[in-house]
């Protein structure tokens, strides 16, 4: 009787250890989990390489969006690589005139105040690629994060907007002297939904523009903003 019920008990025992054991599995373990797959920027555009007599107006808004593919290279899937597809837009304000003279467009910076709008809108097609660390597991989404990544942007669209003081409107359009595909360099860090974000733009947004004096136009981005994460 006393064997039986030893035994009866031992496997009871053994029942319990094994739910407790998968019970306390920790949630990393998911082999389908996957963090951080869609995104979305909101930043300044501060740029750099600004010619003699270039300034910046009002907010020079970048924004973008789009999916990356979340791909864990560990066992716990807190360290990953994520190759993406987004959109970007940046409306840059500043005091630098685009005007198509004898069939040539020439670039130079106007006083303040000389102007009631004068603008360079950008639109890019996108494709990021990000080295990511974070402290996160599959059921908690609070945590910490830092991203590093690449993007290479391709050109969609320009637009070089200037309305005088006087009144009328300049507007340039497809201008040849953009670069089409431009690199540059970002990183984000942050806990849960606020995270800061930094891209530079290594390529410069001009590549063959020649300003009034000769110089060559060298402008690159810089934008400084925030970056958020969904699933």
């Amino acid at each position: 009787m006393n064997i039986v019920f030893l035994t009866s008990f031992a496997q009871v025992n053994e029942r319990l250890k094994d739910t407790i054991e998968v019970d306390s599995v920790p949630a990393f373990a998911d082999p389908k989990y996957r963090e951080d797959q869609f995104y979305a920027t909101i930043s300044y555009n501060i740029m750099q390489g600004k010619p003699a007599g270039y300034s910046q107006y009002s907010f020079s808004t970048g924004l973008s969006a789009g999916f990356l593919r979340d791909m864990p290279i560990n066992k716990r899937r807190n360290h990953s690589v994520a190759l993406g597809l987004g959109y970007s837009y940046s409306n840059i304000k500043h005091n630098l005139v685009v005007e198509n003279m004898g069939g040539e467009n020439v670039y130079h910076p106007v006083k303040e105040g000389s102007f009631d709008k004068n603008k360079l809108v950008l639109h890019y097609l996108e494709v990021p690629l990000e080295l990511r660390w974070r402290n996160s597991d599959s059921i908690s989404h609070k945590f910490w994060r830092i991203y590093a990544g690449f993007k290479v942007s391709y050109l969609l669209y320009d637009k070089a907007q200037y309305e005088p003081a006087e009144g009328g409107t300049v507007k340039i359009r497809k201008d040849n002297n953009i670069n089409r595909i431009a690199y540059g360099a970002y990183i984000s860090a942050g806990w849960n939904t606020w995270n800061l974000y930094a891209y530079y733009g290594l390529t410069p947004i001009y590549k063959d523009a020649i300003l009034e004096n000769g110089d060559k136009l060298k402008l690159q981005s810089l934008n400084l903003g925030l970056i958020f994460y969904i699933l």
